[in-house]
């Protein structure tokens, strides 16, 4: 399964396109592009276009991976997929991300209510509600039902 262009404009729309080097919030790490991060991103460095398209159409593709090996066999609809891919891009699909999470368990049990209703746990960043989160997860989960 693929990331469908309408979650590619939602993470896109989400994470804005910066082409210098930033900290989202005090509490984050380095962020450039479409909201790339990693060990090989820091503080002031600059990026062109064709950079940050390019790193997001890897990152994307990386994503959607890990996102299809943690589903496996689940029965999984494109817009579950989407969801989860989208929610995996923003808080990561490792340990302490969705690798871990109730989210996927439910999913993978196909409690698929119930695990629409944990994207909403996931509206903090040390351990502080942040209202743009929210609104991500409230749209994520909108998506995963398959309402969006």
């Amino acid at each position: 399964m693929n990331p469908s262009q309408r979650i590619i404009d939602f993470i896109k729309g989400y994470e804005k396109c910066r082409l210098k080097a930033y900290l989202p919030t005090k509490d984050d790490v380095p962020t450039i592009g479409w909201g790339s991060t990693g060990p090989d991103i820091r503080l002031g460095m600059v990026w062109s276009q064709a950079q940050a398209d390019a790193r997001f159409s890897a990152d994307l593709a990386r994503f959607a991976g890990k996102v299809a090996s943690l589903t496996g066999s689940s029965p999984t609809t494109q817009a579950q997929f989407d969801a989860l891919v989208s929610f995996a891009y923003n808080v990561g699909y490792g340990d302490g991300g969705l690798k871990t999470s109730t989210l996927l368990r439910m999913h993978k049990a196909g409690d698929y209510a119930g695990a629409a209703l944990q994207f909403a746990r996931w509206d903090k960043q040390a351990g502080k509600p942040l209202v743009g989160l929210a609104r991500r997860r409230a749209a994520e989960a909108q998506i995963y039902r398959g309402e969006a």
